[in-house]
């Protein structure tokens, strides 16, 4: 949503809006000039956002449907539309190179829009977390036709859009409470496939579930670390450096090294160099661009990293997520002892999945769980972060702890590699924690 009231805002355009809690790209959006409140009040609805001639309300799918302020705007007749309408329509006016997945989307997505932003190609993206290069998740440019998406498959956004070009990453089941079955939720990639513009093409990581259902002139492209039209050839690991050769049915570029070595990366490179090479950006620009990558927030977001402690911060909220993100910590720092602090997001996601967690988790040597953040949802009975806790295997070393007190818990404990993971408000502490353990 940050990304969309910046890009109103530099069309000079009006922007006001409700957020559940004040966050720090909150504050950054109120210097830039939009208007956030943080109560679910009408009252506080600007007098220039109450005339329906000339207000159009997005709204994000987080946000309840008998929120009082999107009550009154609905029954005054308000123009409503959903974020991904918003996208869907831009990706119609241009040529938009989307990216989906059950995981791996924003870092794609992001590393694509930077390959195409520092080359003579450009872009505009929208993008699902902050880039470190720019400092923002909303990229403007004046003269490409190009606009990068990351494609949310959460209440069926992505099915607003029109692709030019698409990645899909994943397919590992999510959001059960929208689709409802394993295979639902499939059958909602291969209708967003159906979706891809005759003249563009699918780019699909190769061995997932997937039969995609493409229109006529539509491309099919695979890619993987190791395998398809495009993957990774003489891959190189060692030294904190990760070079490969990256190797497409046209070309090969040679001794690319990856700005943020990190294993999952180079699977992630590979579709965004696809991309990047379908759209005419140069090997030298792909192999610049792939060296200066810097990351996303909170995307194995490295805060402290030193010989005695390492600690970062990363958004895995789903089961797979998290046993890619541990796994990677064993690959860099074998041997040493792995804490991993879980906030478990959803009720819902908790109940479906809740033994995946589990087994996730215990791939660490500590498990600090933290109670469910709701997001969206009331309570489930019966469903609690205990039921991850309950199944974590014998001899981890496991407990559970209210988020306000993880601060204390962590202060006198001997820590090796602290990883924070979640996609709720366990963000909110991880500044706190920071100059903590800075300080100690």
């Amino acid at each position: 949503m940050s990304a969309l009231a910046r890009y109103f805002l530099s069309k000079g355009k009006v922007v006001a809006g409700y957020d559940r809690t004040p966050s720090e790209l909150t504050e950054e959006l109120n210097k830039e000039g939009t208007r956030i409140h943080y109560e679910d009040n009408v009252a506080l609805i600007p007098e220039n956002c109450r005339n329906k001639e000339n207000t159009l309300v997005v709204l994000t799918p987080a946000v309840p449907g008998d929120h009082s302020e999107l009550v009154f705007f609905r029954e005054a007749g308000f123009d409503i539309q959903k974020r991904a309408q918003l996208l869907g329509a831009i990706t119609r006016s241009g040529k938009g190179l989307c990216v989906a997945g059950t995981h791996g989307k924003t870092t794609t997505s992001t590393m694509t829009a930077h390959l195409l932003y520092q080359s003579h190609v450009g872009c505009t993206a929208f993008l699902g977390g902050i880039s470190k290069n720019y400092k923002t998740n909303l990229l403007l440019s004046q003269n490409s036709p190009y606009t990068v998406i990351e494609a949310d498959e959460f209440d069926r956004s992505f099915h607003w859009l029109s692709p030019y070009m698409s990645v899909i990453t994943s397919t590992d089941p999510d959001h059960l409470d929208i689709y409802g079955t394993e295979a639902a939720y499939r059958e909602g990639f291969e209708q967003y496939t159906s979706l891809i513009r005759p003249g563009g093409c699918l780019i699909m990581r190769k061995g997932i579930a997937l039969q995609p259902k493409l229109r006529e002139g539509v491309k099919l492209y695979t890619y993987s670390r190791d395998e398809g039209d495009f993957h990774a050839e003489n891959i190189r690991i060692g030294k904190g450096e990760i070079v490969i050769d990256f190797v497409a049915p046209d070309t090969r570029i040679s001794d690319i090294k990856l700005g943020v070595p990190v294993n999952v990366n180079i699977e992630n490179g590979v579709a965004a160099m696809a991309l990047a090479h379908l759209n005419g950006v140069t090997n030298e620009e792909i192999r610049q661009g792939m060296e200066s990558f810097r990351g996303v927030d909170r995307r194995f977001d490295f805060k402290i990293e030193t010989d005695k402690l390492v600690f970062l911060s990363d958004y895995a909220h789903h089961p797979s997520e998290i046993r890619q993100c541990i796994l990677s910590l064993r690959e860099l720092y074998a041997g040493r002892k792995i804490t991993a602090v879980f906030q478990p997001h959803l009720y819902s996601r908790t109940n479906d999945f809740y033994r995946e967690f589990a087994d996730s988790l215990s791939l660490a040597d500590e498990v600090i769980l933290l109670d469910i953040y709701p997001a969206r949802e009331k309570p489930i009975p019966g469903v609690t972060a205990g039921l991850i806790y309950q199944n974590l295997k014998p001899g981890i070393e496991k407990s559970m702890c209210a988020k306000e007190a993880l601060e204390d818990k962590l202060k006198n404990k001997s820590l090796d590699i602290l990883v924070t993971l979640g996609a709720g408000d366990i963000e909110d502490y991880v500044p706190c924690i920071h100059q903590m353990l800075e300080n100690r």
